[in-house]
């Protein structure tokens, strides 16, 4: 099984205990100030966009809404969660494809639109999501949580969101010195508040011009829908990719892990969902093993690589996919 992970010299995708007993290699523990910084960051992403959600469910139940509100909602979880699979996901923490620089800042601006994190806490993370995947040191494994429906309960949710309020840190020259070492990549890392910034201002002001004389009600529906509601639904949709695609559903390749394929899972996230086709292939930009699969991100990276604007995608052979399958392809 092939893996673009990049971890530091001498350091396998093994796995285990590091020298110091009980260290993770890649992973140190947090002193007081910062697991509190962590800790009340994780919390301003999960409840922010919460409370926007709750507060665009109120419009629509009020009739408080228009089309305009609804069409922005799905604009910017197009931009939103294709920002993150093909941005952060497949084209920086994996490698699967090359682009100009004008389209990679696209995709690293939308990508941050998401409020997933900057750059170097979203490709350590799932980088060390890869080595350690469902093992002691994975960052949002649900399977680690013991046996039983309790503690199956409990790993779930833990892989869902309070993963987040962990006290330590995935290290950025162990798992992503490539992008530490690239001064335009690190940039997208340094001005990451502005683009999420960017990602609910600009919803509310196209709303607030779109609805007449800068209509204050539109500013605030545009900012509800198109940020804070959009914000919530589309990373709840994503983080259920740790959570429920490593629990349930169909495992066609042999792995190392509990990775799954959820099909409900692909469609909210543009193919994401077939966790065990990206497993098992991590160095591929499709998730999708057979046609029919749900990924929108491949189609669209497929798409982009006939006009010339991604290149050098990179995908597994017909042998590679038979040797891992658990029934014939």
């Amino acid at each position: 099984m092939t893996s673009s992970i990049q971890v530091a010299p001498g350091v396998t995708a093994a796995g285990g205990l590091s020298a110091a007993e009980g260290q993770i290699p890649g992973v140190s523990p947090l002193n007081g100030s910062g697991a509190r910084a962590k800790r009340y960051t994780a919390l301003a992403v999960m409840l922010f966009p919460l409370a926007g959600f709750a507060l665009a469910v109120r419009q629509l139940v009020l009739g408080e809404f228009a089309v305009t509100d609804l069409v922005l909602f799905a604009v910017f979880y197009f931009l939103h969660m294709g920002g993150i699979t093909m941005g952060f996901h497949r084209y920086l923490a994996h490698k699967t494809f090359r682009t100009s620089t004008w389209f990679e800042g696209l995709l690293l601006i939308c990508g941050s639109m998401a409020a997933q994190g900057p750059i170097m806490f979203w490709v350590t993370t799932h980088r060390r999501h890869h080595l350690y995947s469902d093992q002691k040191g994975d960052p949002h494994s649900p399977n680690l949580a013991g046996v039983g429906l309790l503690a199956k309960l409990r790993g779930l949710w833990h892989a869902h969101m309070p993963w987040m309020l962990a006290s330590d840190v995935s290290g950025w020259t162990f798992f992503a010195p490539d992008v530490l070492r690239d001064r335009r990549l690190f940039f997208y890392h340094r001005t990451y508040a502005w683009w999420i910034l960017l990602g609910l201002v600009l919803p509310a002001a196209i709303d607030g011009a779109v609805s007449g004389s800068w209509s204050w009600h539109g500013v605030w529906n545009g900012l509800l829908f198109g940020g804070f509601a959009r914000i919530f639904l589309a990373n709840q949709a994503a983080w259920c990719v740790g959570s429920i695609c490593h629990m349930f559903g169909g495992r066609p390749f042999r792995t190392d892990d509990n990775s799954a394929n959820n099909w409900l899972v692909a469609v909210l996230t543009f193919g994401e969902g077939l966790q065990n086709n990206h497993h098992a292939f991590p160095a591929s930009y499709r998730h999708s093993v057979k046609w029919y699969e749900p990924d929108l991100s491949a189609w669209m990276l497929w798409t982009l690589g006939k006009a010339g604007i991604v290149w050098d995608l990179r995908s597994p052979g017909p042998a590679a996919i038979r040797k891992l399958a658990k029934q014939p392809h």
